[in-house]
């Protein structure tokens, strides 16, 4: 599994190492996550403390139900932000798509040779 350097991202998002890492994991768990990408405040470097962490989700086998188990793993981190999390595939909202392209980064990215 490719992940993001915490260090840098600690600098560019606001967010602790282990709080990346948490999610991570969780992400990790669920095979039909190919990519998770951060947009948002935190992707653009304009966040404050308690922003939001949002996330899109990539994946072929990605539904809503697999959505609403990793939505309730991420919930039991106990983590002190909100997560909200999107499949990319059902976004119909033309300017959060295009703002996804323009100001995203790739917060968790699937190995393709990683076992499932």
């Amino acid at each position: 599994m490719m992940t993001i350097d915490t260090a840098s991202a600690n600098d560019r998002f606001g967010l602790k190492p282990h709080t990346i890492s948490a999610i991570q994991k969780v992400f990790a768990r669920h095979p039909e996550i190919r990519q998770a990408v951060l947009y948002g405040s935190r992707a653009k470097g304009t966040y404050r403390p308690g922003s939001d962490i949002d996330l899109t989700l990539f994946g072929d086998a990605l539904t809503y139900t697999r959505l609403d188990r990793i939505e309730t793993e991420i919930d039991d981190l106990l983590l002190p932000y909100t997560v909200d999390l999107s499949l990319h595939a059902q976004i119909d909202n033309t300017d959060l798509l295009d703002h996804i392209q323009r100001v995203g980064q790739v917060f968790y990215q699937r190995d393709e040779f990683e076992a499932t």
